[in-house]
């Protein structure tokens, strides 16, 4: 007769308190607060490019530092045009891309295979919609590369935990 803590031979040991329910919960965290955030970029869309136009007119642009206004070039303001334009796909590619993710990782508490390719897919949706619909100067900037650093280290972890999972 088994206990309730043995698993037979062929069943893969599940982590108690391991990476993957780490990983899981910070998935839940970072899903929600993406599900936030694509509602407040929508919901200020627009006002965020009227204040951006508002100060690259005005005349106290001349005397930022240089640094700074390199956030504020041609290409940043046609690439807001554009998240304004299109702030109803972006918002659903996001939520889209976060309830997979979401999905995904209630799928991975339950040792499921087929929640890693649902977060997977969570995940890189929503990086290749927004090429598709903003172009190639979405990709630019350093806090996309911290995002999409952040995004390649957690497409490892998750990958050394696939041990855990059952198709």
């Amino acid at each position: 007769m088994m206990t309730d803590t043995q698993l037979q031979p062929d069943m893969p040991m599940a982590p108690k308190y391991g990476s993957l329910k780490v990983l899981t919960i910070l998935t839940f965290i970072g899903s929600g607060i993406a599900i936030l955030s694509g509602i407040y970029q929508y919901i200020n869309a627009e006002k965020s490019l009227a204040a951006m136009e508002k100060l690259m007119n005005s005349p106290d642009f001349a005397k930022l530092p240089d640094f700074a206004k390199s956030f504020y070039s041609p290409e940043a303001m046609e690439l807001m045009r554009k998240a304004a334009t299109n702030k109803l796909p972006i918002l659903v590619v996001t939520l889209i891309g976060a309830i997979l993710c979401i999905l995904g990782a209630i799928d991975m508490r339950k040792l499921k295979m087929q929640g890693y390719y649902m977060w997977l897919i969570g995940e890189l949706f929503p990086v290749i919609a927004t090429v598709i619909l903003l172009g190639m100067a979405s990709v630019t900037g350093w806090t996309t590369y911290f995002g999409y650093a952040f995004l390649l280290l957690f497409i490892i972890l998750y990958t050394t935990q696939r041990k855990y999972l059952i198709y």
